[in-house]
């Protein structure tokens, strides 16, 4: 193939105990799916329809890179969630049908430009601009589903410069990892390649330049990090 100018590298992450990478296709998220999250945004959950949005493949950072304060925001928030990823796909799948598509998974950030966001919702209009940003999605190593068991009782934490900001137990997403796929699968064909962040617990809160982050999804994967 002949282009016009050399295409970018695939984005890709790193694969605990492996010196192979995942190539990244697309990166799909589930909002409101702890409900003392939506609590403290002011929202409620409707558990017959989940909030789904995307970001960039190229929003993920990779390897523990310094994580860019972005532009246009004086309000940078930490999001911690379980990250799943695909190594099948398909469409109109029952969670059954969609559980088998789970290749791994990590943990990250769904980092966002809070009053962005506001701004956004105050008038009614998309709030892209606050989660498909620049650098938006930090993710660590990934580990394959063989080499890891992530069940209702695994725990989801964040600590910022040391200081537990986030915490739950997988068993209190709204909707579980098979019902998120299955959702998705009737609104995108899912491919291998994807990414899933689904979702985060209470304790939102703003990070500042020179902040160290410690992300966990215990026993599983963890990601650490300083926003630059």
């Amino acid at each position: 193939m002949n282009y016009a100018f050399v295409p970018p590298a695939v984005p890709s992450l790193p694969i605990t105990g492996s010196d192979q990478r995942f190539p990244i296709r697309r990166v799909f998220c589930i909002g409101r799916n702890y409900a003392e999250h939506a609590r403290e945004m002011g929202a409620s959950v409707d558990p017959a329809a989940p909030m789904f949005f995307c970001k960039p493949a190229d929003a993920v950072v990779a390897d523990g890179a310094d994580v860019p304060y972005p532009q246009a925001t004086a309000d940078l928030h930490h999001e911690v969630e379980m990250v799943v990823a695909l190594g099948a796909g398909g469409r109109d799948l029952s969670p059954d049908q969609a559980a088998a598509l789970v290749w791994g998974y990590g943990v990250g950030l769904d980092l966002t430009r809070r009053d962005l966001q506001a701004q956004a919702k105050a008038k009614g209009h998309p709030w892209d601009v606050a989660k498909g940003f620049d650098h938006s999605a930090p993710v660590s190593a990934l580990r394959p589903v063989g080499a890891a068991t992530v069940g209702a009782q695994t725990v989801l934490r964040l600590h910022v410069n040391g200081e537990l900001r986030q915490r739950a137990m997988l068993g209190e997403m709204v909707h579980d990892v098979p019902h998120i796929l299955a959702a998705l699968s009737t609104l995108f064909e899912l491919k291998a390649g994807d990414l899933v962040f689904t979702g985060t617990p209470a304790g939102v809160a703003a990070l500042q330049r020179g902040d160290r982050f410690h992300a966990e999804l215990v026993g599983v994967a963890a990601l650490d990090g300083r926003i630059d």
